[in-house]
Order: C-alpha cells, then structure tokens, then sequence
C-alpha cells in the first residue's frame, strides 16, 4: 500500500481525488490537510464522504508528512505551491502538483504570466509535465511531476499528434473553449457567484488566460517546433465540464477523414482517450476521465471538438493515472 497525503484537501479537485483514492486498491489516505479547517472531520466538509472515511483535516507540517507519507499531491494555488512542493521533494517524498508553479518552461514567463514569486525557481523547466498520453516516459522515474491545467488538456490531446506529423498549420490554430463553474475553484468569486452566471455565457481572460502560454509551450515541447495557437476560455452555467472547439488548417493533401485517422491511430491503444465519429457532449465523459474527440469538415479548415470533465480528466484523474505510472501499477487502476 502506498501511504497518499493531500494538500489543500477542501477544494473540488481534492475531493475527486479523495474519491478515488477510497476505491484505489494499492492506496492507504494518510493526511488530508487544511489551515481553515484543521480538526474537522472530513464529512464537515465533504457530507457526500460520510461513513466512508474517519480522517480529519491537518495542519500541514513537513516533518509529520515525512513519516506518514509516500507521495504528495499538492492541491494549493500557483504561488502557495512551490514552497511546500520544493519542501516534500526536498524530503525525498514524490509529488503531484496540481498548481501551475512548474508547469511553463522559466522563470521569466512564469512571472510574466503569474505575477508571484517562485520558491523554486532552478527547477522550472525540469519537471515532467505528466499528461500521459504525450510523456509518459517521462513520469514512471519522476519524483515531481506538473499536473495539466484542464483548458490545456482539452487543447493539446487533439491538437498534438497533428502537430507532430505535420498535417495541421502550427501558425493557424483558433481554440474556443467552455467550462462550468467548478473551474473557478470552491472558494467564493463573484462571477461564479449562481445569480451572476446563470443564464449566462461569458468570456473571461480574453488575451490574458494563463493557460494561453501552457498550451503554446507544450505543443512547441512535444513537437519541438513553434507553435501559436490563440485561446479564448468562456463560462457557462453547468456544474462541471469542458467542451473546447479547435479550428485549425490543414496542410496540403490533409482531408478530415486523415486528420480523423491520425489521432484514431494514436489513440486506439489509450485507454482514456476515444476518437469518435459522433460529436461529443460533456455529458459524455461527465465524472469519467475519458476524453473524446471528433472532427468535422468547415469550408477549407478542420474543427476539432473535445470534451472532458474538467475535475477528473483534467485533474484529478490525470493525477492518478500519473500516480499509477510513478508506482508501477496498471494506468486505469482506481479509474475505470
């Protein structure tokens, strides 16, 4: 068994993962901490986990994780992460970090992106960005690894094998993508706020998303050629979700029937990923961590539609899949 601790174990991501980690066959959850809530039980704050675990929140405390833990995953903001992340590692304990504070390639566009301080900064650009499907080589010695943002996760499985073999222009790529709310996190912001986004579409970090350059430095990663794709991420009133529509430009002698048949084959052996020649809805994949495309003729450019539930596929989900590779066991264990 594998001793788990979560930290910042209050949120939406943290309880996906608590969730999982109770049907998880090789898993023990050790500590699940919180600074507002340490003391509590952990149904005081997640009522659906009642009878099913006796943990209470922690306050975190290195020392105590060292003895009492075998792998972190660390669910804090970007910023808040790093020093706790650089600590666990420091201790020789693997870590999931789900914040963005290791995600882009430097300092430089960190701060230019994130506006904060980072605690550890001569390891960016080190770490494993662990979206399996793409790297997962690279995360079965990792004792770090990013976890994807979810926009990034609904823009990058399509869009990377194409890239990769060279049917799409890196130069021409249009994602417009749609979440639910819980993408804003647990803590309380106003335009999550129920009577502000009902009935509602809205675009939000138009120009300024910060999971514009993650998209952009991945695929350029993964391809090892620019890439510029331009991102636009709305809200809409539906608990959880994310459907993302690429449009992109073929090159020439490139049809939707080969695009369609590029990802087919390089997701025909994943178990999570499913090229389909159905549209797909979020209510496809909701609380699973499949993700599913589909392609469609638009004129003289090809659309890519993906969908994925934003909680699991793109978060917590990856991060057991991620966990499952690090631990050497099957990649679906606690998934399917």
């Amino acid at each position: 068994m594998v001793r788990v601790g979560i930290v910042g174990a209050t949120g939406y991501t943290a309880y996906e993962l608590i969730q999982i980690f109770l049907r998880h066959p090789n898993v023990l959850l050790t500590r699940l901490t919180s600074r507002s809530d340490a003391g509590k039980p952990v149904d005081s704050v997640h009522p659906a986990l009642r009878d099913r675990t006796t943990l209470s929140f922690v306050d975190f405390e290195l020392a105590d994780f060292s003895n009492s833990v075998d792998c972190a995953f660390c669910c804090l903001p970007h910023a808040a992460s790093s020093p706790i992340v650089k600590a666990l590692v420091d201790r020789g304990i693997k870590t999931i970090d789900f914040s963005a504070d290791y995600r882009l390639n430097d300092l430089a566009s960190f701060t230019q992106w994130y506006q904060s301080e980072h605690a550890d900064p001569n390891r960016l650009g080190q770490v494993p960005y662990v979206l399996p499907e793409l790297f997962r080589e690279q995360i079965r010695t990792a004792h770090l690894v990013a976890n994807p943002g979810c926009f990034p996760t609904s823009a990058i499985l399509p869009l990377a094998p194409l890239l990769r073999e060279s049917r799409i222009d890196p130069a021409d790529i249009v994602i417009d993508s749609k979440t639910g709310v819980t993408g804003g996190g647990r803590t309380p912001k106003l335009p999550f706020h129920y009577p502000e986004c009902n009935e509602a579409v809205t675009a939000y970090g138009v120009g300024t998303h910060r999971h514009w350059p993650e998209i952009n430095q991945i695929l350029q990663r993964w391809t090892g050629s620019p890439v510029s794709a331009v991102f636009t991420p709305h809200l809409i009133p539906m608990d959880r979700g994310i459907l993302s529509t690429i449009y992109v430009r073929p090159m020439k002698g490139e049809s939707c029937d080969s695009i369609f048949n590029c990802l087919a084959a390089k997701y025909q052996s994943e178990p999570f990923v499913r090229a389909s020649k159905e549209l797909p809805s979020t209510k496809h994949v909701s609380g699973t961590n499949f993700c599913d495309i589909a392609v469609r003729q638009l004129g003289d450019r090809v659309v890519l539609i993906c969908v994925i539930d934003n909680l699991i596929k793109g978060a917590s989900g990856a991060a057991v899949q991620n966990f499952n590779l690090m631990f050497d066991f099957p990649e679906t264990t606690g998934l399917i």
